[in-house]
């Protein structure tokens, strides 16, 4: 019952980078012609009290200002509390009509404010929109709860679920009807009064502390932005980059100064550039040291309560711990699986961070260095190694990619070969901010598929990181098409200079379209089981995989181009960042499985285990001890995310927490997936069309599984995932994260 609900909890959608914050129409007459007067629902004002006028119900912004949300959340909860209390109060027997569809088309009018505003929050925001976030966030939680745990709304849903063996339903209806019955499950529908009343309350407090989380962060991350002097501390930064320092310097007062801005990982893409020791390490430590520092960005304490919150309520289901409570839904099924997965490959991931460090040392003693490694160090002695031992080049790269020909000629050009899709560009709808651009999206046949919005540039009232999400959800329940953004944060450069962008942003570029496909390609009924409403452990596998195409000759070809001679970049130099990427894993690779195992040691805490949790200091030995219990070189390779700023674990009410395993899982998919389009053609509209079928189309209308097997023709195979990251092969430890056979553990087969 996604569909009425997550708007409540729009803000942890933003975080997945691909979620839903699903509405739907209002509900049919059919459903209502019965009910009493007094079961009235009242008529809705203002902008968002009918569909968007605009192509494909696109919101107008031209039309809407920050004061109208706080009213249009408020008469939004009430008009759906009233389509609540008329399928509740219907005298006709419960029936998957009358109950699990009249839900999933309830909530309509919220669906479009929440879907607006939390997009805006996460990429444009201001003080008057955070502080409608931070009063509505309790409110839509009460009123997601005054809806999961009614307990005659949930009689209702019951009496439909019990009798599903008796109903003839499609694949879709089954899927919807088990996702409305055991969403209310597990938002407590079976709980006793009493323990009701407890979720509800630590649902409410929940929302307001990870709010408050994400609040603390983003104001601890521009604040931290290191200031220097003099342009020499910023020795090795292109002109540009200094240029764009003084500006940032200038626009926090503090002209003839110097600054760069953090972004949201620990590392910083400034560090390998940077000549100047002490400024490396004084820009680290801003990076790794914010909001566990005391003061007001602090987030030390908000983490211990969260987890102890979090705890509190696995218990209230019986279970022992967040991760067991939260992953009733996933790929993986069960915490140990996830776990399993990662820790079979720290020996290799070990062995090769060890390695790797002994190559960095010994470069900087070449130079003459009287210093060891340290990770304000790692990244520019590792591109000096990478470019000895590969003949490879960053700073080589970036002059071919030029954003808008890699948006157009490259990533709109991947999805022209393989689906058919073609691409114009729009200047006739409003937008949330000049820098964003929209473009119709038309499908194989002509027809038109949906709307896409591209937002790139990194602001100071944007959140970091990239992500997609939809403004309006495909259905045809409801007979609308996807509007979907992109959001990236990519440095802008200073105005009158062509706009380059790096590899890896290049990649973003095409991972988050990856996103975008998904939902573009959404092809059900029910807008709940849609595009990207998919488990944790599956959403990333679509854009990981359209990251692929983004070294194909055939595409790098079309938008890989010199911006100033015009010259197509060199096979030899794609040859030379393909063979690059196996380097440095132990790092690339080493800190996001810290992350993904911070993230579940967090929430393995029992109730008793997370109350214990008492001070700043104990939240700073819990990361240390639960980071040194893993034999990774943590003091060289700290985790992508400290704990502190860990946005997408703690900074709404659920969110990625026990979720950011994900990203590994999904990149054996991801990988396994590489391999068959590689051994079935690679480039064609025959592979295309058949992921499109099997995959893209499906929502989460079907076990995972299954639908790997269905494109596969087999289960995933986790050994290319550990080919690509360069873990096999002369690292005999290699051989133990996987079993003799190279596919996963007997723990992962689906129910």
């Amino acid at each position: 019952m996604k569909a009425q609900l997550m708007a409540a909890v729009a803000a942890s959608a933003l975080l997945a980078g691909c979620s839903q914050a699903n509405g739907g129409d209002e509900m049919a007459s059919a459903n209502t012609a019965a009910l009493p007067a007094e079961n009235a629902v009242p008529e809705a004002t203002g902008y968002f009290a009918a569909e968007s006028t605009l192509p494909f119900e696109a919101p107008d912004f031209s039309k809407i200002s920050d004061d109208d949300y706080r009213p249009a959340f408020e008469q939004a909860m009430a008009i759906h509390s009233a389509e609540i209390d008329q399928i509740k109060n219907n005298p006709d027997a419960p029936t998957f009509e009358n109950t699990i569809v009249a839900l999933e088309q309830s909530g309509a009018i919220l669906g479009r404010v929440a879907r607006v505003f939390f997009a805006l929050t996460g990429s444009n925001t201001n003080d008057t929109l955070n502080a409608v976030q931070t009063e509505m966030g309790p409110k839509l939680s009460a009123h997601s709860d005054a809806i999961t745990l009614d307990p005659v709304l949930f009689a209702r849903v019951k009496a439909v679920y019990d009798n599903r063996a008796a109903m003839s339903m499609t694949v879709e209806d089954a899927a919807l009807l088990e996702d409305t019955y055991e969403g209310m499950v597990q938002a407590g529908a079976m709980l006793t009064a009493e323990q009701k009343d407890q979720v509800r309350a630590i649902n409410t407090k929940l929302s307001e502390v990870t709010n408050e989380f994400g609040n603390r962060v983003r104001e601890g991350t521009v604040a931290s932005a290191l200031i220097v002097d003099s342009e020499e501390e910023l020795a090795g930064l292109s002109p540009a980059a200094i240029e764009a320092a003084a500006k940032l310097a200038a626009e926090k007062g503090m002209e003839g100064k110097y600054a760069i801005a953090l972004q949201n990982t620990t590392q910083q893409p400034s560090l390998p550039a940077l000549e100047n020791r002490a400024t490396r390490e004084k820009l680290f430590r801003l990076s790794v040291d914010r909001n566990d520092q005391p003061g007001e960005y602090d987030t030390r304490m908000l983490i211990a309560e969260i987890a102890q919150l979090r705890a509190q309520k696995a218990a209230l289901f019986g279970k022992p711990d967040w991760a067991s409570y939260v992953m009733y839904d996933r790929m993986a099924k069960q915490p140990q699986t996830a776990l399993d997965f990662m820790e079979q490959m720290v020996p290799a991931l070990a062995a090769t961070q060890r390695r790797e460090a002994a190559l960095l040392n010994e470069k900087i003693a070449a130079e003459g260095g009287d210093f060891e490694v340290k990770p304000w160090d790692w990244y520019r002695y590792a591109e000096k190694v990478k470019a000895e031992k590969y003949a490879f080049d960053e700073s080589a790269v970036e002059p071919y990619f030029q954003l808008d020909k890699v948006l157009e000629d490259g990533v709109f050009f991947a999805a022209e070969k393989l689906y058919g899709l073609t691409f114009q560009k729009r200047t006739d709808l409003p937008v949330y901010h000049p820098d964003v651009s929209t473009y119709t999206v038309f499908d194989r046949d002509g027809s038109e598929l949906g709307i896409f919005y591209f937002d790139p540039f990194q602001r100071p009232s944007k959140r970091g990181g990239a992500w997609m999400s939809n403004f309006v959800d495909q259905s045809y329940l409801n007979g609308t098409k996807p509007v979907i953004y992109n959001v990236l944060n990519i440095p802008k450069a200073a105005e009158g200079e062509v706009q380059l962008v790096s590899f890896d942003n290049v990649n973003t570029l095409f991972h988050e379209f990856g996103h975008a496909l998904h939902g573009f390609f959404a092809d059900q009924k029910y807008a709940s089981i849609s595009g990207t409403a998919t488990a944790r452990d599956f959403v990333e596998y679509p854009s990981q995989v359209n990251e692929v195409w983004a070294t194909h000759p055939e595409i790098l070809s079309n938008y890989a181009k010199h911006y100033e001679t015009g010259e197509t970049i060199p096979a030899e130099l794609i040859e030379k960042i393909e063979r690059a990427a196996k380097f440095n894993q132990g790092y690339d690779f080493g800190e996001v499985v810290e992350a993904a195992l911070l993230d579940m040691k967090w929430h393995a805490l029992s109730a008793e285990e997370a109350a214990a949790i008492k001070t700043p200091e104990d939240v700073d030995a819990f990361e240390r001890n639960s980071l040194e219990e893993l034999g990774l070189e943590i003091g060289l390779v700290p985790p992508r995310y400290r704990s502190s700023y860990f946005n997408h674990i703690f900074s709404s009410p659920t969110g990625y927490s026990s979720g950011y395993y994900s990203y590994l899982w999904t990149e054996m998919l991801d990988r396994d997936s590489r391999q068959w389009f590689m051994d079935n053609g690679g480039l064609t509209r025959e592979n295309g069309d058949h992921y499109r079928a099997t995959v893209l189309s499906r929502g989460g209308t079907m076990d995972y599984f299954k639908m790997f097997e269905n494109f596969a023709g087999r289960q995933p195979d986790v050994t290319p995932m550990l080919v690509a990251r360069g873990l096999t092969g002369d690292d005999s430890a290699a051989d133990a994260a996987t079993t003799s056979d190279g596919k996963l553990p007997a723990n992962t087969v689906s129910k």
